[in-house]
């Protein structure tokens, strides 16, 4: 393998557990980056030669490394170990054979996600290093698993940065354009082929099981609703009504599946539109809602986007109070790793005070053990819920 020399003090960083390697920390002199191919496994030493393990290198990214192993390299091996000890994290934690599989970093596996519906697994795949080792990825977790179909969705945004190519494609048996599976009791489907990501959004199951006790006999708002994850479940947890919200109809076609795969579709509203320009008629109109699930995309993508973002959260969570019943219950979540979770409650207080509303943070949530925090990358840790009691 290639050397990747760090500059002196460089890899203090990786030693308190980080994973992740700038190309600024590089010694180009003695390692130049130029010429290696991008994937390729490389081995990582300090400034004085003593090695820090091996990493997969891509020399045209700012983050050009990404350590897949302290020692030797990421063999066929060491890649079963890993989907088998990720495999029985999950089995530990959830009873039922739906949820995310694999975390990339947080599971030692850079690069990878893989999402499993019963006996379906979606995989994708977002650097050249673990695109090598696809192949073998597909083997193991076929052998680990043995899955009726599986079902490559190479297809997203985060590969045009390392200029892959977009691919989706079903390399085992048959797979449906919806797939059935279970979140927190509930009977769901998941559009795999083309919904968002890979068909569904695993991270906020917690933070739906609470609302789900709080929902009974309430006429609930799901705000940027996609496949109804926040508002079926609250209908099938008792709740008197549910409208959701999304821009796109092909959304809101398989929230009604949702909700007619749970016998609630009469229970069921959907609106298609943009969340602030719906929010605003509703305003106007005078409605009013006894929970607001306000779930919206990253606001902030970027680190630069930080200020307009922030506007943002403030904003839309400003309408959305407006809405609430007296003694209702906003959800306001966030999925933007550059916002805190202090940041989006100071939303809230920000927006309450201008809405002379008395607001109390009930609870506050995060990602499911699914999609567990790796201690040293902060980034690993993005989503946030609060749940807040507006008088």
């Amino acid at each position: 393998m290639t050397d990747i020399i760090l500059n002196r003090g460089a890899e203090r960083r990786l030693r308190r557990g980080h994973l992740w390697i700038y190309s600024n920390e590089v010694d180009t002199r003695r390692s130049p980056l130029k010429g290696i191919e991008p994937g390729s496994q490389c081995a990582v030493t300090d400034s004085q030669g003593k090695p820090l393990g091996t990493a997969f290198v891509n020399p045209a990214q700012l983050i050009c490394g990404r350590l897949v192993s302290r020692r030797g390299p990421l063999d066929r091996q060491l890649l079963e170990k890993r989907l088998r000890e990720a495999l029985n994290l999950r089995e530990r934690y959830f009873p039922h054979p739906s949820y995310r599989l694999v975390y990339g970093d947080s599971d030692w596996l850079p690069g990878l996600v893989v999402d499993r519906f019963v006996d379906v697994l979606v995989v994708q795949v977002s650097n050249w290093g673990m695109e090598r080792l696809l192949p073998e990825v597909i083997d193991i977790l076929d052998q680990l698993v043995q899955p009726s179909g599986i079902l490559v969705r190479n297809d997203h945004q985060g590969r045009s940065v390392e200029e892959m190519p977009q691919v989706n494609e079903v390399i085992k048996g048959k797979v449906a354009e919806l797939i059935p599976f279970e979140e927190n009791g509930v009977p769901l489907l998941a559009p795999v082929h083309r919904g968002q990501k890979t068909g569904w959004f695993y991270d906020h199951r917690e933070n739906r099981a609470l609302l789900n006790r709080w929902v009974k006999h309430k006429r609930v708002l799901d705000l940027f609703s996609y496949a109804g994850g926040w508002g079926v479940q609250a209908l099938v947890h008792g709740a008197a009504h549910a409208t959701c919200v999304d821009a796109s109809q092909q959304a809101l076609d398989w929230c009604r599946a949702n909700g007619e795969h749970n016998r609630a579709s009469d229970r069921l509203e959907t609106v298609r539109g943009k969340a602030v320009d719906v929010l605003k008629e509703m305003v106007s109109a005078g409605q009013r809602y006894d929970v607001v699930i306000l779930d919206p995309p990253a606001f902030i993508k970027r680190r630069k986007d930080h200020k307009a973002g922030l506007a943002a959260y403030r904003h839309i969570n400003e309408l959305a109070m407006q809405l609430l019943a007296p003694a209702g219950l906003l959800v306001s979540a966030s999925c933007s790793m550059h916002l805190g979770a202090d940041e989006l409650a100071d939303c809230v207080r920000g927006a309450s005070r201008k809405l002379d509303r008395d607001a109390s943070i009930l609870a506050s949530g995060y990602q499911g053990a699914d999609h567990p925090v790796h201690p040293a990358i902060p980034e690993t840790r993005y989503l946030k819920a609060h749940f807040v009691h507006l008088r």
